[in-house]
């Protein structure tokens, strides 16, 4: 296990604050965004991003079948339209292309426009961003579930 980065690299705790300031805008819903960043935990399979987000997720209020349901959201019933579109565009960023095109094809961005305004996606794409941060911290440094950098439900 590597050493603990947020000690060896102090700065860490000003961009995280950064980073969850800039998600917590209100244009997305705090949820949504630890929904996708559940999702983007299961797709690159890190325990901890799952279990710091299904925390956050519980804290917030979140019923369990939506939480369980996330690794399978494209048949659950337990989602909204805003919400699966937020959950595609992590799939397409996170998992390569299976027939070689875009990632983020003009067709998702326009079904993921449907539901959100312009900062919205901007918050989207940034909370994207952001989760994909962390799995590089999360898969080499491997912390202990449970424990994380900042609490976003603050």
């Amino acid at each position: 296990m590597a050493a603990d980065p947020g000690q060896l690299v102090p700065e860490l705790a000003e961009v995280s604050a950064a980073l969850f300031k800039v998600t917590g805008n209100h244009s997305v819903p705090r949820s949504t965004i630890s929904l996708v960043q559940l999702r983007a935990g299961q797709i690159v399979g890190s325990t901890y991003l799952t279990v710091l987000h299904t925390g956050f997720l519980r804290k917030a209020g979140q019923s369990e079948e939506r939480i369980t349901s996330v690794v399978s959201w494209q048949d659950s019933p337990y989602f909204t339209e805003p919400e699966r579109a937020a959950l595609a565009l992590t799939e397409a960023v996170l998992q390569p292309s299976t027939d070689g095109g875009e990632r983020v094809s003009d067709t998702l961005y326009a079904q993921a426009a449907e539901h959100y305004e312009d900062k919205a996606l901007a918050t989207l794409m940034f909370a994207i961003g952001q989760v994909n941060f962390f799995i590089a911290v999360a898969l080499i440094a491997k912390p202990v579930p449970g424990r994380s950098f900042t609490d976003p439900w603050n």
